[in-house]
């Protein structure tokens, strides 16, 4: 008789726990899964996928703007926000519905329940007891809310996808790439929208070159950006909400968004039972192989906050299942890792910043393309595109690229290959032109605009 119902118990059905738990049954082990909302995550549920449909969604009206440039006349259009939301919560339901039989013809067991320890190898899910020799924890992570008077009367990433009607005033507090996509998405959507930051720069952590010249971008398209500025209370005046700053100033909005990040998502799980306290930041802490301090007890994707990324959190939990059941220990890679911010104009990024790789390398000659793109030439529109390439001079290998434009995402995920492989400048130079494309840009930096050092990095 078994010592326990499973050699595996996942709590969490998001990217990163549904890739263990099939990739662990596809070893052999008896594997069972607990989620309490629907099966998919929070990319696929209310993330990345229901919010890349409403940037598509959002780029329509620039389309119809650019049609006239190239000999089309277009009737009245409208924007339908319940026809679009009906739409896309099909879609999730049919993902959601993929989730579901790809964890049955794996031969995983779900549980549609809260999971929560009872000791080391013993959980109560939804109140029934199970027993697992193995548990994997990917619960992923919730966003974070100020602590501000009247922070129930705003919304965050997860009830945005949910709103009956598109806001006619929308106020964003945030700056990180939630908020910037949303704030791009409710934009060209047809919202007056207001983007709030405590800071004094878009996009902490990336490329400054990206940072200033999106905030650029969103400016000249009329999205308000309010800099510096605290927010320290919501109010509700009438029918509208009232975001006061810590300068006395007011921003009235018919709905105020909350995009301050996310946390690890803990709570509720009893982790004080079996003494596994996570970090200062709510994190659970785990080895190069996803182990926590508990010999049995396993971790990954956002709830480790390690890197968190969808494609990042499936790559740690196929891992993990290699190394405990498929006998191949393997630690996931987290090193130049392509990503994509879906803004307006996305971008796309791999390696370090210019101010990150000139403090690791000591200097890094910078070569850049700054350029409009040729549909705007007729379209109309004074969008820009921009390119960077970063070289470590010594070896000439790319160890960065950072990217603003409608084909970035799609272009870095290209070029992250490169950047893993190792391509030098040469390689770059070698590479013959695909004429006209943007692309071509990359392989035509024949000037280098400066070298940034360390000193420069610094000051």
């Amino acid at each position: 008789m078994a010592a326990y119902d499973y050699d595996l118990f996942v709590i969490g059905a998001g990217s990163g726990g549904v890739r263990a738990a099939r990739i662990a049954a596809g070893y052999g082990a008896r594997v069972a899964i607990a989620e309490e909302y629907r099966v998919g995550g929070t990319c696929v549920i209310r993330g990345c996928v229901p919010k890349k449909l409403m940037v598509y969604a959002a780029h329509f009206a620039q389309d119809f703007a650019d049609a006239a440039g190239f000999g089309w006349t277009l009737g009245e259009s409208r924007f339908d926000w319940p026809a679009l939301i009906a739409a896309k919560d099909r879609e999730i339901d049919r993902l959601n519905g993929l989730y579901i039989k790809g964890l049955d013809g794996a031969g995983v067991q779900l549980l549609e329940a809260r999971a929560r320890f009872v000791d080391r190898h013993t959980l109560d899910v939804g109140g029934r007891q199970v027993t697992a020799e193995t548990i994997l924890i990917a619960t992923g992570a919730t966003p974070a809310v100020p602590d501000i008077p009247g922070r129930e009367l705003a919304i965050t990433s997860n009830e945005v996808f949910h709103l009956d009607r598109l806001p006619g005033r929308v106020a964003v507090v945030g700056a990180g790439y939630i908020a910037v996509e949303f704030a791009g998405i409710f934009h060209g959507l047809g919202a007056e929208t207001i983007l709030v930051h405590r800071g004094d720069a878009v996009l902490r952590g990336f490329d400054d070159d990206l940072r200033s010249r999106l905030a650029t971008e969103y400016r000249a398209k009329g999205i308000a950006l309010r800099l510096g500025r605290q927010p320290v209370r919501l109010d509700r005046q009438g029918d509208h909400l009232a975001l006061g700053l810590a300068d006395g100033s007011v921003i009235e909005a018919d709905q105020v968004l909350f995009a301050t990040g996310r946390v690890p998502n803990v709570a509720g799980l009893g982790l004080e039972t079996i003494g596994l306290a996570p970090g200062a930041k709510g994190a659970i802490a785990v080895d190069l192989y996803s182990r926590t301090a508990i010999p049995n007890i396993y971790a990954v994707g956002d709830v480790t906050d390690r890197l968190a990324l969808t494609p990042v959190a499936i790559k740690e939990g196929h891992a993990f299942a290699d190394t405990v059941f498929g006998g191949r220990p393997t630690a996931p890679d987290h090193l130049d890792v392509p990503t994509a911010v879906f803004s307006a104009p996305p971008l796309g990024t791999i390696g370090p910043s210019e101010a990150a790789a000139a403090a690791k390398y000591g200097a890094v000659d910078v070569y850049e393309a700054d350029f409009r793109p040729m549909k705007n030439t007729l379209g109309g529109s004074a969008e820009r595109g921009y390119m960077k390439l970063l070289v470590e001079p010594r070896s000439d290998r790319v160890v960065g690229i950072h990217m603003m434009g409608v084909e970035a995402p799609e272009l870095i995920q290209a070029l992250g290959i490169a950047v893993k492989l190792g391509a030098t400048k040469a390689d770059f130079d070698r590479t013959v032109a695909v004429h006209p494309t943007a692309a071509e840009e990359l392989v035509l930096m024949r000037n280098k605009a400066r070298t940034s050092r360390v000193e420069a990095a610094a000051e």
